[in-house]
């Protein structure tokens, strides 16, 4: 999906907090792979309780492909919850896994 200037300007920023067997099955790089795919802006990083946190930035339309996609999730993953909060805007570009 290519970006324009005007992509910007509708942009939201939500927490994902992805619960259920999604460590250790690849569903970070599974969320890399699909936020670079739909051209958000953010991060995943495993969480202490067992958790995956998604910080995601893109127009709405694209969060809800996202919070489908993180749903499915990989193969070998079983997602079991998916709570999400909005947060302020992002300032950085690109998608990491942390």
């Amino acid at each position: 999906m290519a970006r324009t200037a005007a992509s910007h300007t509708d942009n939201r920023a939500a927490r994902f907090l992805v619960n259920g067997r999604v460590q250790g099955v690849g569903y970070r790089y599974f969320v890399l792979r699909e936020a670079q795919a739909l051209g958000i802006d953010g991060y995943v990083r495993n969480l202490a309780d067992g958790s995956v946190e998604v910080v995601a930035q893109a127009p709405e339309g694209t969060l809800l492909v996202l919070a489908r996609r993180l749903a499915d999730g990989p193969a070998f993953a079983e997602v079991t919850s998916i709570e999400r909060d909005e947060v302020p805007a992002l300032r950085a570009t690109g998608f990491t896994i942390r």
